[in-house]
C-alpha cells in the first residue's frame, strides 16, 4: 500500500507540473493535493503546522503570480484591459484548437485580436499586446515553475 500512495502522491506532483503549461489544469492546487493524499496514506502529523502554513502561502502567491503576470505583460507592452481579457481567453482555448503551440499561439491572437475588435487599436499596437501576453505566460511559467520545485523540496526535507 505503501509504493501506492507514492505513486499517487508522484503523479499528483507530475499533473502540478504538467499543469504550468497547461492552464485548465490548476497546478498548484495537484502539488498541495499530493501533500493532503500523503496526510491520508500516512501521517498528517508528519508534516507540521509550520509547512502548511508556508505551503497555503505559496498557494496564494501562485494564484496572485498567475494573474499578475499576465497582467504585468500586457500592460507592459501597452495593452489595455481587452488584450489581457483576450490573452485569457486565447490561453485556455489555444490548446485545444491548435494543440501543443495553442499555449503560445493562443493568448498572442486573443490579445490581438481583443485590441483590434473592442479598442480598434492599430495592428502594430496589437501585435505589441500579443508579444506581451505571450512574454507573460512565459514569465508566470518561469515563476510558478520555481515555486512549485520550492514547496515540492520543502515536502520532501520535511518528511
Amino acid at each position: 500500500m505503501e509504493i501506492f500512495a507514492w505513486i499517487v502522491i508522484l503523479l499528483f506532483f507530475a499533473v502540478g507540473f504538467v499543469g504550468l503549461v497547461y492552464p485548465i489544469i490548476p497546478a498548484v492546487l495537484f502539488i498541495f493535493g499530493g501533500f493532503v493524499v500523503y496526510g491520508l496514506f500516512f501521517e498528517f502529523s508528519d508534516l507540521p503546522w509550520w509547512f502548511w502554513l508556508i505551503e497555503s502561502l505559496f498557494v496564494v502567491l501562485l494564484f496572485g503570480a498567475d494573474a499578475l503576470a499576465n497582467a504585468f505583460g500586457v500592460k507592459k507592452f501597452g495593452g489595455s484591459k481587452a488584450g489581457l481579457w483576450g490573452s485569457t481567453i486565447g490561453l485556455i482555448v489555444g490548446p485545444f484548437v491548435i494543440p501543443i503551440a495553442g499555449i503560445l499561439v493562443g493568448p498572442f491572437l486573443g490579445a490581438i485580436l481583443a485590441e483590434l475588435i473592442f479598442n480598434k487599436s492599430t495592428i502594430k499596437q496589437s501585435v505589441k499586446s500579443g508579444i506581451g501576453s505571450v512574454v507573460g505566460f512565459i514569465t508566470s511559467v518561469f515563476t510558478k515553475g520555481i515555486i512549485q520545485i520550492i514547496m515540492v523540496a520543502l515536502f520532501f526535507l520535511v518528511i
